[in-house]
């Protein structure tokens, strides 16, 4: 059976796994690397190569596919090329965390592996058929035609909740209103009107939306302008800042690790208001959103705080009795699958972004998924 390598790279940590195809990909084997923001791609290619090497007894994988934060106006998974290389580099700007990486990863593993087909999985391939007025930038309309616009990211995850709501039988993801929470290091949500996606908390670049580990969200388009006019900020630290110093981590001053804020927010007030805040802007989404879809069949919970922290759930989700959620608080701290009472149905799903790689890029390359 064919074996697919699935790639998922972030700034400091790279999740690789190896999947059998299928209608549903069986895992074999999966890893994570970390601390690798100090070393070049090359260097993390070869050991994620080794890594391989020394946990299976497969000499090479069939396909391999990355997941690619920004996409543009790419709506399929698209094998990679020399053409699909250079446009990639020509944005990198726009996600200097996350693009720089995944191009040399896919440049560092065309190395390792030369004969195997690669595919790029855009994060913002889901957002494609949002609406115009929630894709467009209320800027002058010229810039518009050299794509500044509203992309959304997470998509990957997205689909993924989707797919599991249909396996569950959950009638909201193709024919209601579902509200997705991505709430992780970054973190978003999204507004799902039968299956598709009308509107979502990241822009133009991954910095948008909800306030992150690291990352601002959302801003007063003013204060660069202050900050460069009264700090002498010039526009690289000015991305350093809202991208690696902001957020729970700027907030506290202390971390950007919702746990360790969680321990300390009894006698720590800069982390009691870093989770305050995360927790009243997630809540304030929910309800945009409610409003945007005109009511909510379901919420889902994911990510690695939605999966996880049952103490910033509830606080989410206090007060939104208004708009059907009820929560179970006894389901909520065991992290059940259902967690509500109330009309609304509320979800803790674990998402799962390698296994849609897996599918996507088997399905590019012309591997069946066919069981």
């Amino acid at each position: 059976m064919p074996h697919i390598l699935t790639i998922n790279a972030g700034s400091s940590s790279v999740r690789f796994a190896i999947f059998a195809s299928g209608a549903r990909p069986a895992r074999l084997l999966a890893g994570k690397m970390e601390r690798i923001g100090g070393e070049t791609a090359a260097v993390t290619a070869d050991r994620l190569a080794q890594k391989l090497k020394s946990q299976s007894s497969m000499a090479a994988p069939d396909a391999i596919g990355h997941r690619v934060v920004h996409g543009m106006l790419h709506s399929e998974p698209e094998r990679v090329s020399a053409t699909l290389l250079t446009e990639l580099r020509r944005i990198a700007s726009l996600d200097p965390e996350h693009l720089p990486r995944e191009i040399e990863l896919i440049e560092a593993m065309q190395r390792q592996y030369p004969n195997v087909p690669q595919v790029a999985c855009f994060d913002t391939a889901f957002h494609r058929g949002m609406p115009a007025e929630a894709t467009m930038l209320p800027i002058p309309r010229r810039y518009a035609a050299k794509g500044v616009q509203r992309y959304g990211f997470h998509g990957l995850s997205f689909t993924f909740l989707i797919q599991e709501l249909v396996r569950l039988g959950d009638r909201a993801a193709s024919h209601g209103r579902v509200i997705l929470a991505h709430l992780g290091s970054g973190a978003s949500l999204a507004a799902v009107l039968n299956g598709r996606s009308m509107d979502t908390s990241m822009g133009f670049t991954p910095a948008a939306g909800l306030v992150m580990g690291t990352r601002s969200g959302d801003l007063d388009p003013g204060l660069a302008s202050y900050l460069m006019l009264n700090e002498s900020m010039n526009a690289a630290q000015f991305r350093a800042m809202v991208n690696e110093q902001s957020g729970l981590l700027g907030i506290s001053e202390t971390s950007a690790d919702v746990r360790d804020l969680l321990e300390r927010e009894t006698t720590d007030n800069r982390a009691r208001e870093a989770i305050a805040i995360f927790c009243y802007q997630a809540k304030k989404w929910i309800g945009a959103y409610t409003a945007a879809l005109g009511g909510l069949d379901t919420l889902v919970f994911a990510g690695g705080i939605g999966e996880n922290a049952a103490a910033v759930r509830r606080r989410i989700c206090d007060g939104l009795q208004c708009i059907g959620i009820e929560l179970d608080d006894a389901r909520n701290l065991e992290h059940a699958a259902l967690i509500s009472t109330g009309r609304v149905a509320v979800r803790v799903i674990r998402t799962d972004e390698e296994s849609v790689i897996a599918n996507l890029t088997a399905r590019c390359v012309g591997i069946s998924t066919e069981e």
